[in-house]
């Protein structure tokens, strides 16, 4: 059965959509068809399971179907938070009955990673080529046979940017095998920060598309030479315009069965995340133009709503899921780890519930920003409602479990044992990867609702029902229950705001002070509404 949210869905059932398409953090996002399926991913940075697959029929009602990596490498590294590492603007295309997915790792180098079902078991990654600061990359199998790689740069990792260069993989498309050549220069006064290259060949012509600008504040460029290596003219072919739709970056260019083409790209949108709109693309003198042109000058504007694509029938509503009852074996695909999963984050179960267990904090604790185990979601929309029903294990003082909204900064309530009590408090930081501390606040006190075992540690229990309204501008305010029925607000306001390259996140946590055995929590259920 189809998902579809409560909170945002872009199809308007009467032939026409409402950008965006998708109101969640699916950053840099490529597309590919085949045949009358649509398949997108996205950056994913830290988070596990990483590479998101989400399918489509028509452009506009996506169902998030899978992901391409279980887990990121180098493995160890990637078992500790490495926020705004990892897996970095992916490129996904299809080539001779199977799918491929490159993306640049700065810190390692570029990896791919390939299937011949999207939607089943992805092969184990292919370091292609090693080195830092490449980033972006995307692959194109030329009608000869050979086969070329374009990628941007980053400066954090190269101490150079806006430029793209383009080299030659091997027949299979494992490995580089020719040196980088320079075809584009953004350091030109003008097109700074040119990065995410897409690449294509279009009636003899080999195209990028490239976002420059900055991801705020950008615009979209198209490249377009009759020789792979240049040179390569350049045309800006959309901008924010007069729409209030900023940025518009970095994206993908697609075509439906029925020969329109479209554009799916990002807008950043704070804490909120690298959102996702559909723009419809034509072309004019081999030349690309994004958006609706107006005023005829070749560059488009973003659109807000329009004309669902035309791909021979209509298809019905659905978005990705966001609500869990927890009641499978297999982990709902709207969580994500905010390291690589490992067997003592907790358990999925056929009984009702997910078990997180506490992590156990270092000793010289500081703040989340060292947290694996945070099982959290994107924010799916610009106003909704979080409620969780929890029970919360402790045996140990200083045992906590609660909900979170994660980022630079960020906020939670949770539920921690105090002696034959639990503690209900609020807890908030700002700037966390600055280790900065914690602010604490206790908002009330709760006699446990179950206890087990004798001796000098036995488990206490706390049912709770823990709730996080978001409204427009990420400001959140929690609340509680203790039956389910009637909520109090629980402590101050809160602005959400963004991690390091992703939007904010909402979910689940547990943790354990150093030195101490474990707790945990059963999550029943998690629900996302108005």
């Amino acid at each position: 059965a189809q998902y579809v949210s409560n909170v945002w869905v872009s199809d308007q059932k009467d032939g026409t959509y409402i950008n965006p398409i998708i109101h969640a953090d699916y950053s840099d996002p490529d597309v590919c068809a085949v045949e009358d399926d649509f398949y997108m991913t996205a950056s994913s940075f830290g988070c596990t399971p990483g590479l998101p697959i989400l399918h489509s029929k028509d452009l506009v009602n996506w169902r998030l179907a899978n992901y391409a990596l279980k887990e990121i490498e180098p493995v160890e590294f990637f078992n500790a938070p490495q926020h705004g590492k990892g897996v970095w603007a992916p490129s996904i295309r299809y080539h001779n009955g199977e799918f491929f997915i490159y993306w640049g790792d700065p810190d390692w180098g570029i990896f791919m990673v390939k299937s011949k079902d999207p939607l089943g078991e992805w092969e184990k990654p292919v370091l292609v080529k090693a080195g830092t600061g490449m980033i972006d990359p995307t692959p194109l199998w030329d009608e000869d046979g050979k086969v070329y790689l374009v990628h941007a740069w980053a400066g954090s990792r190269a101490a150079f940017n806006s430029v793209i260069t383009v080299c030659e993989m091997n027949a299979e498309g494992t490995k580089v095998i020719s040196e980088p050549v320079l075809v584009f220069d953004g350091n030109d006064g003008v097109n700074h920060t040119v990065e995410g290259p897409k690449f294509y060949k279009r009636n003899g012509y080999y195209y990028i598309l490239a976002p420059a600008g900055g991801v705020v504040s950008g615009w979209q460029l198209a490249l377009r030479s009759k020789n792979v290596y240049g040179p390569y003219e350049s045309k800006v072919v959309m901008t924010q315009g007069k729409t209030d739709i900023n940025g518009p970056h970095q994206g993908g260019w697609v075509d439906t069965g029925t020969g329109e083409s479209w554009f799916i790209n990002f807008q950043d949108k704070a804490m909120y995340g690298r959102i996702l709109h559909l723009n419809p693309m034509r072309w004019v003198n081999d030349w690309p133009v994004i958006g609706e042109d107006k005023d005829g000058d070749g560059c488009g504007e973003p659109v807000k709503r329009y004309k669902k694509p035309n791909v021979g029938k209509v298809y019905p509503v659905e978005t990705p899921i966001e609500s869990d009852e927890f009641n499978t074996r297999k982990l709902g695909l709207q969580w994500e780890w905010h390291a690589n999963y490992q067997d003592t984050f907790g358990f999925t179960s056929d009984l009702g519930f997910i078990r997180i267990y506490g992590h156990i904090l270092s000793k010289d604790f500081i703040n989340f920003w060292e947290v694996p185990n945070l099982l959290l979601q994107k924010f799916p929309a610009e106003e909704f409602m979080v409620t969780t029903k929890l029970k919360i294990s402790a045996k140990a003082d200083g045992q906590q479990s609660g909900l979170i909204v994660m980022g630079w900064d960020y906020a939670y309530i949770s539920v921690e044992k105090e002696g034959d009590k639990f503690i209900l408090k609020q807890v908030t930081c700002k700037d966390a990867e600055q280790r900065n501390t914690e602010t604490v606040v206790r908002l009330a006190k709760f006699p446990a609702s179950r206890k087990f075992g004798a001796g000098l540690y036995p488990n206490y229990e706390r049912d709770i029902y823990l709730q996080v309204k978001v409204n427009k501008g990420g400001i959140c305010h929690f609340g509680y229950s203790l039956d389910g029925g009637k909520y109090k607000s629980a402590g101050i306001s809160f602005t959400a705001r963004q991690g390091k390259w992703i939007g904010a996140k909402v979910g689940l946590f547990s943790t354990t002070p150093y030195g101490k055995e474990r707790g945990w929590v059963d999550a029943d259920w998690f629900h996302i509404d108005k």
